[in-house]
């Protein structure tokens, strides 16, 4: 499973990544991999693999790094950060279910957030 976050900046993006992977059993602390790239979170139910793109200023950057093989559902759940860098609408999409999440803030207090499915 992929989860595809995209809204601006402070948005709550790292927050719904963090909610994600504590209802796949982690308890640890979960925070922006914004440096690292992605951090991984082990011990819950699924292993959660979170990425973060915002870094990274196109698909050949992103795939230079690569990251593919955390998109592989064999590889747990997937949460990226900033995913509309990295997956467009045409765009040929990973094995399994992905689930795109955006994010719009309204105010200082209130978020609407919409997804859309895909795959198998």
């Amino acid at each position: 499973m992929v989860f595809a976050l995209d809204g601006d900046l402070g948005a709550g993006k790292t927050q719904l990544a963090r909610g994600i992977a504590q209802g796949c059993g982690f308890k640890g602390r979960v925070q922006s991999p914004s440096f690292g790239l992605i951090n991984v979170y082990e011990g819950g139910n699924y292993v959660v693999h979170h990425l973060d793109l915002y870094r990274l200023e196109s698909k050949e950057e992103i795939r230079g790094a690569g990251l593919e093989e955390y998109l592989n559902g064999e590889a747990g759940v997937a949460v990226v950060e900033w995913a509309s860098r990295w997956f467009d609408q045409e765009q040929e999409l990973p094995r399994g279910i992905l689930r795109r999440v955006r994010i719009r803030t309204e105010n200082e207090t209130r978020r609407m957030i919409s997804h859309e499915d895909s795959g198998d």
